[in-house]
């Protein structure tokens, strides 16, 4: 069983929304700014979002692969720090129309030029840092970055829709394709290195100041991704390697149609009879990324919604049973000492709450969800448990300040009443309701930047169901400030955390 938690505080912040000169955050100078400022707020976490290279709608959640990291992540000061690009190239291009918010168009036809100039100007080749690389990541690296070839080579079409003979990966084919793509196989190689190198630093100097990273993965990979077309039979596919039944949830308070998220299944009976072991690969490789891992959308371990795939909502799909703690006990023999974070926010079903009592895992409580007038409302502070973290809001909520600010003051009547803020501003709320969840008993509490800075719903980070507008928000330099740090330092003191 898993060890508890100390009792401690975090900020989710994702790489993306760090200050930055080139569009979006970085593994750069903020990025290392941003541990000093959480080890002077007295945090002992930082949570990131999965930091996986995005794909339309430019989700971290809906990635080309379980493994690979994001190239606009890789700092390009670093890059000119290391003679591999010169300031006056990198300041030739436009990043960003605003800094406020990530311009990802922008970033996309730009980002892998200047890679590019930079890979042209390595001799990465010859470093045995690269070489270790290489032998330590070829389970997933070799066929990721044939897949980032193929892309090209298919005008970033899906690898469903590739030449039969590459997407079914006969062979002669994939050897023709290797020899013909070699440079730019070898380019998305460089890529990674860099990306591993730079993360690797940052996570060390975090590491060293005492603040532990987060980190989140999502249980399904997408169906474009180099993990299905690489491991196509663990999937629930038909012969033409469409999708039989695709992930999501079923109609709720929030959603009277459901949602249908378009991910493939796995096909767990396979998983099982290979002893997990692509799932013992992932997490082992997550183990490494981070100090603790977030398990998103934990229930599809122990029962996953299956919707038909020619469906186009999530009404007629049915619950199956998954590997529950089979898949645990393969989970926890792969990570060592790290620990998980199980996100079982949803349905509640008692499967799921008898599996996270037997691993000792964490679940999770947002205050967003605790003030629907239900005195029993398992999201109320007074009702939490000490092996759980508790969070004001997640990347799928509005910003405390936004979700406030939009609700009838009726509504707002018993959240004022509970935190003791009868007649003050939405801002004094927003610290009243930090100050309940510090001086709750939950071992670790964590709060998303934004709110600690107090933003409307302009830094809301994504809204389900909807594309063009999410993932977007930054922060600017400087605006995580000194009476900020004060006051989440003033909190950790008072409340022992």
């Amino acid at each position: 069983m898993q060890e508890k938690f100390d009792r401690s505080a975090g900020i989710l912040m994702p790489v993306s929304s760090l200050p930055s000169n080139y569009g979006i955050g970085t593994f750069g100078k903020c990025a290392y700014e941003f541990v000093d400022n959480l080890v002077t707020a007295r945090q002992k976490y930082w949570q990131v979002l999965p930091l996986g290279p995005t794909s339309f709608g430019d989700s971290p959640y809906a990635s080309f692969s379980a493994f690979a990291g994001n190239p606009y992540f890789i700092d390009l000061d670093m890059l000119i720090e290391e003679g591999l690009l010169t300031k006056d190239y990198v300041d030739s291009f436009r990043w960003n129309l605003e800094d406020q918010y990530v311009d990802y168009g922008l970033i996309y036809n730009s980002r892998f030029t200047v890679l590019k100039e930079a890979y042209n100007n390595s001799n990465h080749k010859d470093e045995e840092e690269y070489l270790d690389f290489l032998s330590e990541n070829e389970f997933w690296l070799e066929d990721y970055c044939l897949y980032s070839a193929c892309k090209n080579k298919f005008n970033q079409t899906a690898w469903m829709d590739w030449d039969e003979d590459v997407k079914f990966r006969k062979k002669e084919a994939l050897k023709t394709i290797k020899e013909d793509m070699a440079e730019n196989v070898d380019f998305y190689r460089f890529i990674q290195y860099k990306f591993y190198t730079q993360w690797n630093q940052l996570k060390a100097y975090a590491n060293e100041k005492d603040i532990q990273i987060i980190g989140d993965i999502p249980i399904y990979v997408a169906l474009d991704s180099a993990d299905v077309w690489q491991n196509a039979s663990m999937f629930q596919l038909d012969e033409e390697l469409n999708p039989k039944k695709v992930a999501g949830v079923p109609p709720d308070a929030f959603s009277e149609s459901g949602q249908r998220w378009g991910n493939p299944l796995y096909d767990w009976k396979k998983i099982e009879a290979d002893d997990f072991s692509w799932w013992r690969k992932r997490m082992e490789h997550s183990s490494k990324l981070y100090d603790v891992i977030r398990i998103d959308h934990f229930i599809g371990m122990v029962k996953y919604y299956a919707i038909p795939a020619e469906d186009n909502d999530a009404r007629n799909g049915k619950w199956q049973k998954g590997p529950g703690l089979k898949l645990i006990k393969a989970i926890n023999e792969s990570i060592g000492n790290k620990k998980i974070i199980a996100e079982d926010l949803g349905v509640k079903i008692p499967e799921v709450v008898e599996v996270l009592e037997k691993s000792g895992y964490p679940g999770m409580k947002v205050l967003e969800f605790a003030f629907d007038g239900d005195r029993k409302n398992e999201h109320l502070p007074y009702n939490w448990i000490p092996n759980m973290v508790g969070y004001g809001g997640t990347h799928d909520n509005n910003t405390l300040m936004g979700y406030f600010s939009e609700l009838e003051y009726w509504e707002l009547g018993y959240i004022r009443e509970y935190v003791e803020s009868r007649h003050g501003s939405i801002e004094d709320l927003v610290d009243k309701i930090f100050k309940v969840a510090y001086e709750s008993v939950a071992n670790l509490v964590v709060f998303q930047m934004q709110d600690v800075l107090k933003i409307g719903n302009i830094g809301r980070m994504n809204l389900p169901s909807s594309m063009g507008t999410n993932w977007r928000w930054r922060m600017l330099k400087g605006q995580f400030g000194p009476q900020e740090i004060e006051r989440l330092r003033y909190l950790c003191d008072i409340y022992g955390r």
